[in-house]
């Protein structure tokens, strides 16, 4: 008998310095990017980069690279998009946020022989991301998209931020 391969359809997603590694059905919409509505107040996060208005609704925007603590401001170049994430927790009421990244995602086949743990990645405290693994010649990050969630959910609260569209 053969070994059936359990295989998921993911998404290399471009970042400044490194990729996000997530299942396809994660992905609700590429976007091209826009300027975005920024929210005013001093506790704003640089990562939190505003609202665009997406499908009818103002859709949060994260710099992915900026909530792991590097600079956001290179924010804006050549192929910038917007990954369109579906929201897996109910912190987010508009049910929708995105993510920042430099081009578009490439969509890969993963399966448990070219995907695995890289053991000499000590991950930041506090900070979105699960793990790193090694996939064939890459090792892209591995988002913890709850966390993120919670982080964005946390900056709408406390910046008292209510666009039309997220209620």
């Amino acid at each position: 008998m053969s070994a059936e391969h359990k295989e998921l359809y993911s998404l290399l997603i471009p970042l400044k310095q490194e990729r996000l590694l997530v299942p396809r059905m994660c992905v609700a919409e590429v976007i091209t990017f826009a300027e975005t509505q920024s929210v005013i107040g001093d506790d704003v996060p640089d990562w939190y980069l505003g609202t665009v208005e997406w499908n009818g609704r103002q859709l949060p925007v994260v710099s992915f690279d900026g909530s792991r603590a590097d600079d956001a401001a290179s924010k804006k170049r050549g192929r910038t998009r917007i990954v369109v994430f579906h929201a897996i927790t109910r912190q987010l009421k508009g049910g929708y946020y995105g993510i920042l990244t430099q081009g578009f995602p490439q969509l890969v086949r993963v399966n448990e022989d070219v995907l695995t743990l890289d053991p000499e990645w000590s991950g930041d405290d506090g900070q979105p991301v699960l793990c790193r693994v090694r996939m064939i010649h890459e090792y892209p990050l591995i988002p913890d998209v709850e966390r993120l969630e919670e982080m964005v959910a946390d900056v709408l609260q406390s910046a008292q931020v209510a666009p039309e569209g997220l209620q």
